[in-house]
């Protein structure tokens, strides 16, 4: 069976939230969440659109869309 291959993206500038390394932070979707991952430790993050389109207010211009 094909591998699937997941289109991961740094978000440049990014702080992990849990071990507070800066650039270690990735985008991606997985199975339709948009999913953000340190590479440095453990954490992950997963949100739904809805919840981005909530946070996406004030000085946030749009939501990116890959």
């Amino acid at each position: 069976m094909a591998e699937v291959r997941v289109k991961k993206r740094f978000v440049a500038s990014a702080k992990c939230p849990k071990c507070k390394a800066v650039d270690s932070i990735v985008l991606f979707k997985e199975q339709g969440v948009e999913t953000i991952e340190c590479v440095e430790c453990d954490y992950r993050e997963q949100q739904t659109d809805d919840k981005v389109a909530k946070k996406a207010g004030g000085e946030i211009i749009g939501v990116f869309k890959p």
